[in-house]
């Protein structure tokens, strides 16, 4: 599932490309039909991201809300644009520029209460500006729930998925399996420092990349393309840092992976 850091991306390019003036708006497939039509024509005022959530504001007042879930994707090209290829749910035509969503979890026409409901129960994105890492806190330092399952729920952090779940936690040399009630505040400080770097690096580069310049070596990353990680993806591969297999479990229907050695506290 894409990260913070894609949505946020996928926000600029699109602020850049079609903001300040009409867009049309259509659902080839067919499915978002109704919700096309209320926007269509109308002038893109802002688009933004709140974690894994992108937002096209309109100049009517609505905002069309997409989440991409597990297979969503956006494909850009400069117009004139084809015909539409596989199930496109929405196509956005701007003066010289177009996008086709395919996939998505949610793709919705919103008045604005009814976001604000939604943005209500998320938790603070370190990639939005005046994001308070005191939000997030207050809820891990109230629960006994693992930290690792923590930083997934999108109430207490917004934009957090696999990948920087599993890197943070090992940086900072913090067990997944350790309750949030246990966690100091020193410890959560710094790791959101960590994340807010992280991801910014993530949205400047087009690609997460966790791995200090000092480790970066040995085997290669998980997937052709991807920069190395410490333990994401790296079942029964020796740690970077100590050389214990990496170890893996399923939190709460998530595939976990931690170093047993350098993340035993």
């Amino acid at each position: 599932m894409p990260e913070g850091p894609t949505l946020h991306r996928l926000a600029r390019v699109h602020q850049q490309q079609f903001a300040g003036s009409p867009v049309r708006v259509s659902s080839p497939q067919g499915k978002f039909a109704e919700g096309a039509a209320l926007v269509d024509g109308r002038v893109l005022v802002k688009a933004e991201a709140w974690g894994k959530h992108l937002l096209h504001h309109y100049d009517s007042g609505l905002m069309v809300h997409v989440h991409l879930g597990l297979y969503g994707a956006f494909s850009e090209a400069v117009l004139p644009m084809g015909e539409p290829v596989g199930q496109v749910r929405m196509r956005m035509v701007g003066e010289g520029f177009g996008a086709d969503l395919r996939g998505p979890t949610a793709c919705e026409v919103l008045h604005a209460p009814e976001w604000e409901a939604i943005a209500a129960r998320l938790g603070p994105d370190p990639l939005r500006r005046k994001a308070d890492p005191e939000l997030a806190w207050a809820r891990i330092a109230k629960s006994r729930k693992p930290i690792g399952a923590l930083l997934m729920d999108q109430r207490v952090l917004a934009g957090v998925g696999n990948v920087y779940r599993a890197e943070l936690l090992f940086r900072h040399e913090v067990s997944p399996f350790r309750p949030g009630t246990d966690m100091d505040r020193e410890t959560w400080a710094a790791m959101w420092d960590d994340l807010v770097q992280l991801m910014r690096i993530a949205l400047r580069r087009g690609k997460i990349i966790t791995i200090r310049r000092e480790d970066d070596h040995g085997e290669p990353g998980y997937a052709k393309g991807r920069p190395r990680t410490y333990v994401y993806r790296r079942i029964g591969s020796n740690c970077r840092i100590c050389g214990t297999p990496v170890a893996h479990q399923v939190m709460e229907g998530r595939n976990l992976f931690w170093c047993p050695t350098c993340q035993a506290g």
